[in-house]
């Protein structure tokens, strides 16, 4: 694969065969962003989960202390009272049953994060199709399916992240945006580490962090010592 000649300067700074300290890691991941936009840091955690087993699925939410740069808009699907609650709390869109087709039939997913009380579950079910291939499917696991609306809309504002393992049984999450500083990027990713380790199945045998890697959106990974993580 042909890479740019940013990313192979970039790339220079970077020993691909050194496992780096978690600070080190964030430095030069946030050094070697230099795409001419604010480039997102993302976190890339191998596990050694086997996700066909259910007992071996990770799926959890955490709000990282300095958000994640990025502005989120959230739809809640609600009735009664729950609609003006979603709404005082910030939802960029509220609704019920007529939303339905304006998504299956308009395709409109003009939203990050979709948030539903449970009593609407059977109404947002029949979306499982469009928002379940998107990781878009409202769950309890992530706080998104739940009467409290407001606490759920708040997170969600505040720089809350979704992790799961995806078909290869690794986690892939953003931590923040190049612009950020070095020591807000080290907060969400030790914030991010520790929900992970704290999801760490009781069934697994063998290594759980078989490795982690931090990378700019348009730059190298940057390898981090896993041991150093649990």
């Amino acid at each position: 694969m042909k890479r740019g000649k940013r990313y192979v300067e970039a790339a220079k700074s970077i020993d691909r065969a050194t496992l780096y300290d978690p600070a080190e890691a964030i430095a030069l991941a946030k050094k070697s962003a230099v795409a001419k936009f604010d480039e997102t840091i993302e976190v890339h955690i191998r596990t050694g989960c086997d996700g066909r087993h259910a007992d071996q699925q990770i799926r959890g939410a955490v709000v990282l202390p300095h958000g994640t740069g990025k502005t989120v808009k959230v739809l809640v699907f609600a009735k009664g009272t729950k609609l003006d609650e979603a709404q005082a709390a910030g939802a960029d869109f509220v609704g019920g049953e007529e939303l339905i087709p304006k998504i299956q039939n308009d395709g409109w997913l003009d939203f990050d994060v979709v948030v539903a009380t449970p009593d609407m579950m059977g109404v947002v079910g029949r979306l499982g199709r469009v928002l379940g291939p998107k990781g878009l499917m409202p769950n309890p696991k992530a706080g998104t399916v739940t009467m409290d609306v407001t606490k759920a809309v708040n997170d969600i504002k505040a720089g809350k992240i979704e992790y799961r393992l995806d078909k290869a049984n690794i986690i892939h999450v953003p931590i923040g945006k190049a612009s950020f500083t070095e020591e807000q990027l080290a907060d969400n990713f030790q914030t991010l580490m520790d929900a992970v380790n704290k999801a760490k199945p009781a069934t697994l045998k063998g290594q759980y962090l078989k490795s982690v890697s931090v990378a700019p959106t348009m730059g190298p990974g940057v390898k981090v010592n896993p041991i150093k993580l649990a």
